[in-house]
């Protein structure tokens, strides 16, 4: 199978589309793939270094004032010609774009020119990209109810997110030697995403404090840029609470995990489910459109997490919320399989056999 993938911008488009790769290379290994994205985001190094073909188009955001964007839409359509030369050279099987505007030239040059098309919505609430791309595009995969519905009902599967399928497979590591755990004690990981966030490390504060008398021990995650700052604040703590500044090993972590406090990205949602475990989500208020709210409520909804806003969050609150759900078994396991229920394992494989038949 001959592939053309277009993603990039952020994490939470990459690492679904490098996971659908991966999957793909295993069932068939003769496949040849050729990844299309920015010049200078991530995708331009974190591809490469993979061992994977890549090429970087001239291509912005439409974001800022009406001539930036006036100028980003120019490019956009200049980089259209780019992107059918790239087309025609690679001759693909199928153009499979998961999002960001890095993956929107390559899509709509293939889709012009008639190549099959595919792409891929992880959020609840559509990115511009897919909002431009649908109409042209063959098939459609989201991972949401809220999405589907947005979509044309005639060409789009709510399959879920390749990312799942990764985390389901991965077996776990021994976390609690390398954090100095205790595994006997129910563990409760907080984390705002790789960098951390300024606004909650400062309102967990007082949180952290309350968790030293609990039978119940929490691993919190600073983020880089904030751990000696809240390691000054928070002073000496007891053994229950590990101060960490970033987790290399999520997927070992989540599964040792009995609650997860987080924010709600696409990845992180895809992960949780694909785990099966009980969370508390505070989305963040910084991103386009809101959709880690949007994305949280999906959960909240169905009773496999509960949500807190960012604007809502205080320290009895909180912390009356993990109590409930960490002294409460039957509410565990009933979170728990909610989750799952939400949760795609399979979505690697779902996504394949769509492509397949295409």
């Amino acid at each position: 199978m001959r592939v053309i993938v277009g993603a990039g911008g952020t994490g939470g488009h990459l690492y679904p589309a490098l996971a659908l790769v991966e999957y793909i290379k295993e069932v068939e290994p003769d496949s040849q793939f050729l990844f299309v994205g920015t010049k200078d985001r991530l995708e331009s190094e974190v591809v490469p270094q993979m061992g994977y073909d890549y090429i970087g188009l001239n291509v912005r955001g439409l974001v800022g004032n009406p001539i930036k964007k006036g100028i980003a839409a120019l490019i956009f359509v200049k980089s259209i010609f780019s992107a059918k030369k790239i087309v025609k050279n690679f001759k693909p099987d199928i153009v499979i774009g998961f999002g960001g505007y890095p993956s929107a030239s390559i899509v709509e040059a293939a889709a012009r020119l008639g190549y099959k098309t595919m792409i891929h919505e992880q959020n609840s609430i559509i990115g511009l990209t897919n909002k431009i791309l649908v109409k042209n595009v063959d098939r459609i995969v989201c991972c949401y109810d809220k999405a589907y519905e947005s979509f044309p009902k005639e060409k789009t599967y709510k399959l879920g997110n390749p990312r799942a399928s990764v985390i389901a497979k991965i077996e776990p590591k021994d976390i609690f030697k390398k954090y100095d755990l205790d595994p006997n004690k129910p563990l409760v990981t907080i984390v705002m995403g790789s960098l951390g966030s300024k606004s909650v490390n400062e309102k967990m504060i007082e949180s952290l404090k309350a968790f030293e008398n609990k039978d119940y021990q929490v691993l919190y995650v600073t983020g880089k840029p904030y751990y000696q700052q809240m390691e000054e604040q928070l002073g000496k703590l007891n053994d229950n609470i590990k101060l960490v500044p970033y987790i290399d090993d999520m997927p070992s972590v989540l599964k040792n995990t009995t609650l997860v406090v987080s924010r709600a990205g696409a990845s992180t949602l895809a992960e949780i489910t694909a785990v099966g475990i009980p969370s508390i989500l505070i989305p963040s208020p910084y991103v386009v459109a809101n959709h880690q709210e949007y994305n949280a409520r999906e959960l909240a909804d169905n009773d496999a997490a509960m949500m807190i806003l960012e604007a809502d969050l205080n320290s009895k609150d909180f912390v009356n919320k993990v109590d409930e759900i960490i002294n409460n078994q039957i509410l565990q396991e009933s979170m728990k399989k909610n989750a799952v229920a939400l949760g795609k394992p399979n979505a690697c494989q779902d996504i394949y056999q769509l492509i397949k038949e295409m």
